[in-house]
């Protein structure tokens, strides 16, 4: 899994450096499709419930899911990029929110906050914790931010399948949920709104947008329960 892990953040290294305005959200596909294979990997979205691609991409207003394809990215978007990939029967899953260019201060601060409230959650990642004290800690740091946590979408549990159980809301009742074990691997990953929290599902039946049209932002990590505390396997060591 830290293999499948490293994959997948070597993928986002690649497509950071890609993006820029004109770039096509497919050929930012082709790249991390690329290099998962290259790498003795297959890419977990690829096929997954007939996901038609290797990455979902999803812009401004779209949250997740979202398929790449001909649209060309524009000085200003926000570009979400998930990316999974399966390494010898295991997965590893991370997504990240972009700027395109130079970016609104709104949009940036969006950007800020998400990231910020993954890591205000994973702080807390070690044994004995209960889960939605996690949840928990995620929501507040959001809210206290002004912006707006989606519920219809959680993390998971990972591992020889791409979700597992337990379901990791981005919001709950601190010391509550399960405890948490050493050896438990996590995809931990907020999403947020600029506006209200809700979304609705496009006619695609994949692309998930905010129902005010507000820009959305999306972090994820996937990691692991250790003896002392947690381990990110899709974060880049250099």
């Amino acid at each position: 899994m830290r293999e499948a892990g490293r994959i997948v953040a070597e993928s986002h290294r690649l497509i950071a450096e890609a993006i820029q305005p004109g770039i096509t959200t497919g050929e930012l596909d082709r790249i991390a499709d690329g290099y998962i294979r290259s790498q003795g990997a297959v890419p977990s979205f690829k096929g997954y419930n007939g996901f038609p691609a290797s990455i979902c991409a999803s812009v401004n207003e779209q949250l997740v899911h979202g398929f790449p394809g001909k649209r060309k990215l524009v000085e200003g978007d926000i570009v979400t990029l998930d990316i999974g990939a399966e390494y010898r029967g295991y997965h590893g899953d991370s997504a990240w929110t972009y700027g395109v260019g130079s970016i609104s201060e709104e949009a940036q601060r969006l950007l800020d906050v998400t990231e910020g409230s993954l890591y205000a959650g994973l702080a807390l990642v070690k044994p004995d914790v209960r889960l939605f004290t996690i949840s928990h800690a995620i929501q507040s740091y959001i809210e206290d931010a002004g912006f707006s946590v989606v519920r219809e979408y959680v993390g998971h549990g990972i591992g020889a399948e791409l979700h597992e159980e337990p379901q990791i809301p981005n919001y709950g009742i601190a010391d509550r949920g399960p405890r948490l074990k050493p050896g438990m691997v996590l995809a931990i990953e907020p999403m947020v709104n600029a506006g209200e929290r809700y979304v609705r599902t496009l006619d695609d039946n994949w692309t998930v947008v905010t129902v005010d049209g507000s820009l959305c932002a999306h972090f994820e990590h996937t990691v692991a329960v250790t003896p002392d505390g947690m381990e990110i396997f899709t974060k880049l060591n250099a």
